[in-house]
């Protein structure tokens, strides 16, 4: 029997005990676990967690420590109110292997490990590209994006699915601008503000990507952010994942499977057409304006 299979056995106390030890004893040990060398920040249904799971297959990365099966982010990065408690440097850096451990890995592998995290949000709050620049500003971040109106529908059918979204898409859409009225002025002006309506209900402008690349690169050299698109990452997984290889540094990896995680289950692909339509013709514009300045086509017209 395998640790894993005695923790998943283990009784619920034992695990909160052994987790609250194995916690403290990270606290302590902070000042020699460097932040993380990389985020994977975005964007929502747009294969955050997929890009997650194949960099966790590669030798050559950590996740968090200690490693929670499938958990991605430590979600310092949002708002102080989303913790009952503010969170400190330590607290964050606490949940990345310490300097001394990745030596030792080194040796076997012949090149430093890199510790990452990932959270769709960390690119669509404006307030996170400064939190994490004034933290690392070294560090180098990831982006996949996806066609709008496709991830637009796909975030509409996990709010459903989770049971927080009474209307149609088409009322939802018409709701968009009074739902986020006023929220993003108020993120502005309190850091610790958390705007579930921010969040959850922004179908329509987490597809405006343009605003959030320059917002991140006002914050960064543009050569700490590689920009994916979605279709690319599963058309082509490997020779996607080669290039993300390239941009960290890292040596290439031969995948063992390319089979997509997180996808939207008892849904369907197909976009509602008026709604497509009207999105399409939305995000025309805000796409001609993304290719020019990422000087590449994004054949999603």
């Amino acid at each position: 029997m395998s640790v894993a299979d005695l923790k998943d056995r283990s009784p619920r106390w034992a695990k909160a005990v052994a987790g609250s030890v194995t916690r403290a004893y990270a606290l302590r040990t902070a000042a020699l676990r460097p932040v993380p060398d990389f985020l994977v920040i975005g964007s929502k249904r747009g294969g955050t967690t997929s890009l997650f799971r194949y960099l966790s297959d590669h030798p050559g990365t950590f996740g968090l420590f200690p490693q929670p099966r499938g958990k991605k982010s430590t979600d310092f990065f949002f708002p102080g109110q989303h913790h009952p408690r503010p969170r400190s440097e330590e607290w964050y850096r606490s949940h990345f292997h310490t300097e001394n451990y990745r030596r030792l890995v080194a040796r076997r592998l012949g090149y430093r490990p890199l510790s990452f995290e990932a959270s769709p949000y960390y690119i669509w709050d404006p307030r996170v590209a400064g939190r994490v620049r004034d933290i690392a500003p070294e560090i180098k971040a990831i982006l996949v994006i996806r066609n709008p109106v496709r991830r637009a529908w796909s975030h509409y059918q996990e709010r459903v699915q989770n049971g927080v979204e009474p209307l149609t898409f088409k009322q939802a859409l018409a709701a968009e601008s009074d739902r986020l009225d006023g929220e993003l002025d108020r993120m502005l002006v309190d850091p610790r503000y958390y705007s579930r309506a921010f969040d959850w209900y922004s179908y329509r402008s987490r597809g405006e990507y343009l605003p959030q690349i320059m917002n991140w690169h006002a914050h960064f050299p543009a050569d700490q952010l590689l920009v994916l698109r979605s279709d690319d990452l599963y058309r082509d997984t490997q020779r996607t994942m080669d290039l993300v290889c390239n941009f960290l540094a890292l040596p290439t990896h031969r995948m063992q499977s390319t089979k997509p995680f997180n996808s939207t289950w008892r849904t369907t692909e197909a976009v509602p057409t008026q709604e497509g339509q009207e999105l399409a013709d939305h995000f025309k514009v805000h796409n001609l304006l993304l290719e020019e300045y990422l000087e590449t086509r994004l054949g999603w017209s």
